[in-house]
């Protein structure tokens, strides 16, 4: 953008309080950060309490006034438990970033069970979040979601049977809000990533050097989100748009065969 007026987030239309659900570190606290230095005030949701303290923290530092729920999203009353800590303040906007592939196994080897969590973190506590913010949106005639998806929906993959379909699903799913909610002035966005340097896949340990391989920062691409929410359904981030129309295309076994291929340059740091 060419000026701070052209890329700070619509506070009228969007605001006063944003929810971010997975908003401790890597994108979610980048959405975090640049969100209160444009006036909002934030719902902060993960898991590990210290970098959700801390993220805070430096929210609060920029003014903004921050509530945060250390809570896991598998537990089931976790919305339940969001929607109580939300109800006095008017939400405006839903960032679901929590999106994690909690299970990296080959289908037959691990328990149902185990892919059962990869769904619930993926789709049931999105479309969850994502229905009871979005009613209320709609009541005010305004508001923004984005869901954080993946470009792993675009093509099946080794250890990403579940994940890769979950993501999948994100996307069609954000098309067909979008198409729902325009009529109210609810913005909808599945903002696509691709490789991103962020904490958690610094943790797992991806080969970011593998050639070919476009690795993106992630104040970058939520940047690009808060820029593109209003023109959904879909954004792909960070340079991977040709890399999304490549995986798109109708044969699917050369497409899935030559992913594989790049997937394996990606984990070959990996110890599974």
């Amino acid at each position: 953008m060419n000026s701070d007026v052209e890329s700070r987030t619509d506070l009228a239309k969007y605001g006063p309080w944003a929810v971010i659900a997975g908003g401790s570190e890597g994108v979610g606290a980048e959405f975090a950060k640049s969100l209160a230095a444009d006036g909002f005030d934030l719902v902060l949701i993960a898991r590990k309490p210290e970098p959700l303290s801390e993220t805070a923290e430096a929210c609060r530092a920029l003014g903004a006034e921050v509530r945060v729920l250390p809570l896991d999203l598998l537990d089931t009353d976790s919305t339940g438990r969001i929607a109580e800590a939300t109800s006095d303040i008017a939400v405006g906007l839903l960032i679901y970033n929590a999106g994690a592939s909690t299970c990296n196994e080959p289908f037959l080897d691990a328990d149902l069970s185990e892919f059962t969590k990869v769904i619930d973190l993926n789709m049931t506590r999105m479309l969850e979040l994502t229905q009871h913010f979005g009613r209320r949106m709609v009541a005010m005639s305004r508001g923004g979601i984005i869901l954080v998806g993946s470009l792993s929906g675009y093509m099946g993959a080794v250890r990403h049977s579940v994940y890769a379909g979950a993501k999948a699903f994100s996307r069609v799913f954000a098309e067909s809000l979008w198409i729902e909610l325009r009529e109210h002035n609810v913005d909808v966005l599945e903002l696509v990533l691709g490789v991103t340097r962020t904490p958690a896949m610094e943790r797992i340990g991806l080969n970011f050097d593998a050639p070919g391989m476009i690795v993106n920062d992630p104040a970058e691409v939520a940047q690009e989100g808060l820029r593109h929410i209003a023109h959904g359904p879909v954004h792909v981030a960070g340079g991977n748009a040709e890399r999304a129309v490549m995986n798109s295309a109708p044969e699917r076994a050369e497409v899935v065969l030559a992913a594989h291929e790049a997937i394996q340059q990606l984990t070959s740091l990996i110890k599974h």
